[in-house]
């Protein structure tokens, strides 16, 4: 399946920059516009969809999963959703709770001083971003002071938070296995739009274009999926990775500033 190689093009009404820029430009870093250019995905088709739901699965700690015969086992349903089709609740990276307004003013992890993406304050690297200006994970002579953290910990894991046992945020190498591995089939389920997954053992998941969230807006779902994983941006500590899709294009990068919210789907093995 031949992934779309350049994530995010250029949002045509859009006043904020976008995810995938240069380290000099990094305020409101938000997912692309799906009117903008589209890559046709090889082995992704397009079907007129229909009312039922994917096969049944199996269920751990009170949630249902399915197994692609993948490395890891997918959640049936987004965070907060009781149905595959239903978009659930969105998430800033590294919250585990819903909230009205999603932006650096409103992130949890922000020195008290600062609203804008160079205030984050944990799970920050040696990003060299301080030549483009104050930041708070770089000391005044230029010395990194982060926490080199790249991995979401447990108690700010969405999916760990929220579903409890082994259930987490899928890694960036998880949603790029998930890209990899399996067949992408754009489609409606109960008149939702999204794409049906099948995995290599035959079984499918179903992820909606859900959007996202940015101050109190609700953007683009029903063309728009972004999805976070649990992996920060190695090269952009206001940012991280995650799944991105809309029809005919599928994948996995640094999507957005961490303070959007976006839908999560949990893992587990």
């Amino acid at each position: 399946m031949k992934k779309n190689r350049f994530l995010l093009v250029a949002m045509l009404f859009a006043t904020l920059s976008l995810g995938f820029v240069s380290c000099d430009d990094n305020k409101g870093n938000e997912p692309d516009d799906p009117r903008g250019e589209q890559t046709e995905q090889n082995g992704s088709t397009e079907s007129n969809g229909g009312e039922e739901t994917p096969e049944p699965a199996d269920s751990y700690n009170g949630h249902a999963y399915v197994d692609l015969g993948l490395s890891v086992k997918w959640a049936t349903c987004n965070i907060g959703a009781t149905k595959p089709e239903e978009y659930g609740n969105y998430y800033a990276w590294g919250e585990v709770e819903p909230k009205e307004v999603y932006d650096w003013s409103t992130y949890k992890f922000m020195d008290s001083n600062i609203n804008d993406w160079n205030g984050v304050n944990k799970y920050t690297v040696a990003d060299s971003q301080n030549e483009y200006g104050d930041v708070v994970w770089y000391d005044n002579s230029g010395n990194f002071i982060g926490d080199n953290k790249t991995i979401l910990e447990k108690e700010d894991d969405a999916a760990t938070v929220n579903m409890g046992g082994s259930w987490r945020m899928p890694t960036a190498e998880e949603q790029q296995e998930l890209i990899d591995e399996c067949t992408w089939t754009w489609t409606t389920l109960n008149d939702v739009n999204g794409y049906n997954v099948e995995g290599p053992n035959g079984n499918s998941i179903f992820l909606p274009a859900a959007g996202y969230r940015y101050d109190s807006d609700l953007r683009f779902a029903g063309s728009l999926g972004c999805y976070w994983s649990g992996s920060l941006n190695a090269v952009r500590s206001n940012g991280a990775y995650g799944l991105y899709f809309e029809s005919g294009v599928v994948d996995c990068g640094s999507i957005a500033d961490r303070c959007f919210g976006l839908a999560v789907r949990g893992v587990s093995k």
